[in-house]
Order: C-alpha cells, then sequence, then structure tokens
C-alpha cells in the first residue's frame, strides 16, 4: 500500500458542528472508500438511529461517541451486506505476526499480523466493530485498509 493508503482512517469532522456526520477525506485513492461508508452513516443518522431530533439536526448534534456508533453501524452493514447476509469477518492488527516473511512475501509489519474474526450475527459483529472502533478511526490505525480486508474476507476470495 502506498503512504498515502497507509496512513488514510475513519476520521470525522468536529463533533457538534454542521459537518459533524461527515468523514475527512484526503484527495486520492481512499477517497472512494470513504465516500461509500459515508453514505451508509447518513443513512444509519437518518433513518436508522432514534434520537429525538428531526431532519438535519439528526446529523449535526452528534457528539464522538454517536460518530462511533453511526460508523460501527456503517461498517457492519457493508461488511454483511458482502458477506451475502449470512456472514461478517473483521480484520483488527495483533501485537504479533501470524505470517513468517518469505521469499515471495516483503513484510510490511502491518499485514503479517492481521487477525481474523469471523461472526454469523449481524448484530454481534456491529457490536464487536464498536468495541473496537479505534482500530478504525485512530490515527496510525491503518483503519481504511483493515476495512478493505475486513471487505474482502466478508465477501470471500471465491466470491
Amino acid at each position: 500500500f502506498s503512504h498515502e493508503w497507509a496512513k488514510a482512517h475513519f476520521r470525522f469532522c468536529e463533533q457538534r458542528s454542521e459537518l459533524a456526520y461527515a468523514l475527512e477525506a484526503e484527495k486520492g485513492g481512499t477517497r472512494a472508500v470513504l465516500m461509500a461508508v459515508q453514505a451508509h452513516i447518513i443513512k444509519y443518522l437518518l433513518f436508522v438511529r432514534n434520537t429525538e431530533y428531526t431532519h438535519l439536526d439528526r446529523l449535526c448534534r452528534i457528539g464522538r461517541r454517536e460518530q462511533g456508533q453511526a460508523l460501527a453501524a456503517a461498517l457492519g452493514d457493508i461488511l454483511w451486506a458482502a458477506g451475502g447476509g449470512g456472514r461478517a469477518a473483521v480484520c483488527l492488527v495483533a501485537a504479533a505476526a501470524h505470517i513468517a516473511p518469505s521469499r515471495d512475501y516483503r513484510a510490511d509489519s502491518f499485514t503479517e499480523r492481521i487477525q481474523l474474526f469471523e461472526f454469523s450475527d449481524k448484530a454481534a459483529a456491529q457490536e464487536f466493530i464498536l468495541d473496537h472502533i479505534n482500530c478504525f478511526r485512530s490515527e496510525g490505525s491503518h483503519g481504511v485498509i483493515l476495512f478493505l480486508y475486513s471487505l474482502l474476507f466478508s465477501r470471500t476470495l471465491e466470491r
């Protein structure tokens, strides 16, 4: 992955602002992934989340916790759909390497540490993502790459 992809993570605009619902996206390759997730975040905030706010206030009056919940719901929905509605896979980075470098594989100190978690229940997958949301939204987390790997494993390589 390029440096741009390696540093990309899910970062929201300032909480409780007019753009509190919006993901910040740099120019380049990761923008398409972020915008697909953004559509699901807006869907969740407008149509799924229970709140006393109406219309656009539903989008603007959210804090850090609600941003995390919206992101977890969006990632979970996308991964569940990719898995055909019967499974989802979530990739996180472990402390120890799971793959040893070889002649055909150049270690990047990230990919070889990926750990896979599989779910056959959508709610359980979303709860797991919410519990580990900082793995996707913290600076230096490789959050967009983790989501991309999760998407590939949810869809399966065969499909």
